[in-house]
């Protein structure tokens, strides 16, 4: 993790940092982990997520464990430039969720000096990837890649298991449609 090894920290630069992995993994926690700690020392944090991402707050990104940060909610990823003046740090959850421009927001934030926190489901429901991760991925210098346990047997989970038959590639939900699972317990849902 960046915050554990000081020497590695970039000086007069920004930088893009990617937090990735299937729910209920501890992206958006370890994204609130690395916030607050920009907070302690006394850095100007600006906190974004997608409108459409209601589950447990409208003007808060909150953590399966109920861990919460106050954020804006915003409709295109562009608004995040026009709402993070003065921002040394700037956190974006549910990057899934945000059309491929978030790609040139970051690069620009980070060119502007800033460090930019990415949090986002690198697979979708099927195990592909989900854009616009992968290219967040390919851009960032530094990468996450968070596990969660295996409803089914215990092992390290990577995949998202959709309980649901619906065919749509983004439904907005928690542990009622959604568990993690790993490479041998998932499984494509027939669809409807």
């Amino acid at each position: 993790m960046i915050d554990s090894v000081p020497h590695l920290m970039p000086k007069n630069t920004g930088w893009i940092e990617v937090i990735a992995g299937c729910m209920f993994s501890g992206k958006t926690e370890e994204l609130i982990r690395r916030l607050r700690r920009a907070q302690i020392a006394k850095q100007k944090v600006k906190i974004f997520k997608p409108k459409i991402d209601v589950r447990y707050s409208e003007s808060s990104i909150v953590s399966h464990n109920e861990q919460s940060l106050p954020s804006e909610t915003i409709d295109d990823i562009n608004e995040v430039l026009t709402h993070s003046k003065g921002a040394q740090v700037i956190g974006i959850d549910e990057a899934q969720f945000f059309s491929n421009d978030i790609i040139n927001v970051c690069n620009q934030l980070a060119n502007d000096g800033i460090r930019v926190i990415v949090a986002g489901l690198d697979q979708d429901y099927r195990g592909a990837p989900f854009e616009p991760m992968p290219q967040l991925l390919a851009i960032a210098e530094y990468i996450t890649k968070s596990l969660a346990i295996c409803v089914v047997c215990g092992n390290p989970a990577d995949k998202t298991q959709r309980k649901t038959t619906s065919a749509e590639r983004v439904i907005v939900g928690a542990a009622d449609i959604y568990e993690a699972r790993c490479r041998k317990c998932h499984y494509i849902p027939v669809e409807a």
